[in-house]
């Protein structure tokens, strides 16, 4: 794997009850090379979320493989390793949760839930283990001063730097962070997004960012992989998706990031046809419901993820010869 330090291949989960199925990863793999942001990127429902709690093994895979390359050096897969192997790479494979309010216990002190994570892998002194989490604290803006408070205390941004130092407080390689800014204000997103990017840079991180604000993935992503209905459709160098998708839907997504100049109208695209069951997926392409440029082909025969151009994968029929509307990157 050289510089790569995670692998899906195959990677599918399907949710059952007595009487459906759901699928809600199907079949996505791609690679993460060590110190790069990897954005995911798709509507409610595409299966983000659950991609993420896969990697960190929250949740089993129905089938596939999640590969890391871990500090010592030897790869293992997240999903078949046993619990004692899986206990000492949860310490190096970490979660930002979306919500900055549900995340963290509301009985527990700052310091309590900074210092859990050590108390559950590393043996520490008392006093090592509070300089530790004290240091922590500074280095994602809190006030060590605080650490004694409960988290009623604190105001959305500053309990997501809580979530942010708890991941951290283990000194991880790699972080999935899911939306993460997204149930923040606008200004304090940019904060949070920056501390990331200043985090990651210090402590040599390698980012999973899923969001839905494409201007925010954009910001922070080098590569982003759009999904839809539990596949990955796209996935390329952030400046070259942005700048030419290959994918319609990729494009109906991009139509959609408003501009900075007021007076400058966009053609937003507008998605028709019906939006399909997840846990009855139409044949052929899943996009072809709601496609403007479907054709025959794209309702009866399926399409996998086939490299286009160097480095820009895709899913669609058409690639090769539709010409889709991007946007400037702003980078």
């Amino acid at each position: 794997m050289s510089d790569t330090i995670l692998k899906l291949d195959g990677l599918s989960k399907i949710y059952e009850s007595k009487s459906v199925q759901v699928r809600a990863l199907n079949h996505v793999g791609f690679e993460v090379r060590e110190g790069e942001t990897i954005g995911i990127v798709g509507e409610s429902g595409c299966g983000k979320t659950t991609l993420g709690r896969c990697i960190v093994r929250a949740v089993n895979a129905s089938s596939g493989s999640v590969l890391y390359r871990a500090a010592d050096g030897n790869e293992y897969d997240i999903q078949k390793i046993d619990k004692k192997k899986m206990k000492k790479i949860r310490s190096e494979i970490q979660m930002i949760f979306q919500d900055p309010f549900s995340s963290l216990d509301p009985r527990m002190t700052v310091f309590d839930i900074i210092s859990e994570p050590l108390k559950a892998n590393v043996k520490l002194s008392k006093e090592e283990l509070r300089s530790r989490v004290a240091d922590m604290a500074k280095r994602v803006g809190l006030n060590p001063s605080y650490l004694s408070r409960y988290p009623h205390a604190f105001s959305g941004g500053q309990r997501q730097r809580i979530g942010i130092a708890r991941a951290l407080v283990l000194y991880p390689r790699l972080i999935v962070c899911d939306e993460p800014v997204s149930a923040l204000d606008v200004s304090v997103q940019a904060q949070v997004l920056n501390l990331l990017k200043d985090l990651q840079s210090e402590f040599k991180l390698t980012y999973l960012f899923i969001g839905h604000d494409l201007s925010v993935i954009e910001y922070i992503s080098d590569k982003v992989g759009v999904m839809y209905l539990g596949k990955m459709v796209e996935f390329a160098p952030a400046g070259m998706l942005y700048e030419k998708p290959l994918h319609p839907y990729t494009e109906a997504l991009l139509s959609a990031v408003p501009h900075a100049d007021p007076e400058t109208k966009g053609d937003r695209i507008a998605l028709e046809g019906e939006i399909p069951n997840p846990a009855n997926p139409p044949r052929g392409c899943f996009f072809h419901t709601r496609c403007r440029y479907c054709m025959d082909k794209c309702r009866t025969e399926e399409v996998e993820l086939t490299e286009r151009e160097s480095g820009h994968f895709v899913a669609c029929h058409r690639a090769e010869e539709l010409s889709l509307q991007g946007i400037a990157p702003s980078k």
